[in-house]
């Protein structure tokens, strides 16, 4: 199974940028790859995502300000996350599958532990 480590959250304040990584312990060099987030009392919600090829996806709430990465030399995923807003604060989650998820949190198999993010 791919373990999945993520790092960089933080307190920051509003306009504020943060850059999230995640280490996985195998390559994930053709997997669908993203950034998941949840706040209390919300469904956990697909905010970016990169498929096997490359091609990225974002929602609505964070285009123009997040990007997703990958180094896949360093078997590492990024999301860097610029103008941070208040309502950004959440637990950030990244999630990989060999397969098609497409954007759905329940197609994904394997995730990291969360890095808490609050915009103050």
């Amino acid at each position: 199974d791919v373990q999945l480590v993520e790092s960089g959250g933080g307190s920051v304040q509003a306009g504020g940028s943060l850059k999230l990584s995640c280490v996985a312990s195998e390559t994930i060099r053709t997997f669908f790859v993203g950034w998941f987030r949840q706040a209390p009392g919300n469904e956990r919600e697909a905010i970016a995502i990169m498929n096997s090829i490359g091609s990225e996806t974002y929602a609505d709430s964070v285009t123009g300000r997040v990007t997703i990465s990958k180094d896949n030399a360093k078997n590492t995923l990024y999301l860097q996350m610029n103008s941070l807003k208040p309502e950004d604060t959440a637990m950030y989650y990244c999630a990989a599958d060999g397969g098609l998820p497409g954007r759905c949190p329940d197609r994904f198999g394997y995730w990291g532990q969360g890095t808490q993010v609050t915009v103050s």
